[in-house]
């Protein structure tokens, strides 16, 4: 059994991202899967400057033992002018302070989803140019457009060919663990 880490990256406490998440996170059977929402945690904003008086965040420090101790991470994140949002960005330059490959043979799955009918896509992109310099082995990618049509709380992705894309990659991705 692979244990695997679940997690957007939004503090939204309304994130359609972390929706994404969960629904992802419940279709797997076998391997025990922790959704760990972020939107619960404060990571001031990266400077130098804080990193050398105060250390690192607590929730930083907590986030980066966390994915050490995982066999794969699901990761959705947002979008915010067509990039990712200024919290997925500061956590990642964060966490690589702290050990630049702090995702070191880490196996990915990468989700993005939006309210429009790219979902999330650039940022997904930008994202996963990122991802592989911390040492991730980018397993599978997958955005979900449209999300206010196409998911649904309690059914899922609604969308019959977008619901098979899905769990495509999220095969790919159980098989690379």
């Amino acid at each position: 059994m692979a244990d695997i880490l679940a997690t957007a990256g939004s503090n939204s406490s309304t994130s359609i991202n972390l929706q994404l998440v969960r629904y992802t996170a419940s279709l797997i059977t076998g391997h025990p899967v922790e959704v760990k929402d972020l939107a619960r945690e404060a990571f001031p904003m990266y400077s130098e400057d804080l990193e050398r008086t105060s250390g690192f965040p607590a929730g930083i420090e907590a986030l980066h033992k966390r994915l050490g101790r995982a066999d794969g991470l699901i990761l959705s994140v947002n979008e915010h002018n067509s990039n990712p949002s200024a919290f997925t960005k500061n956590m990642l330059d964060w966490l690589s302070r702290i050990d630049r490959a702090f995702l070191k043979g880490l196996p990915v799955l990468l989700l993005s989803t939006s309210g429009g009918k790219r979902g999330g896509q650039s940022s997904r992109e930008v994202i996963a140019g990122m991802l592989p310099r911390f040492g991730a082995d980018l397993a599978a990618e997958f955005s979900l457009p449209s999300f206010y049509e196409t998911f649904d709380a309690e059914s899922g992705i609604l969308d019959p060919g977008l619901r098979e894309a899905h769990q495509k990659a999220l095969e790919v991705f159980l098989r690379a663990l």
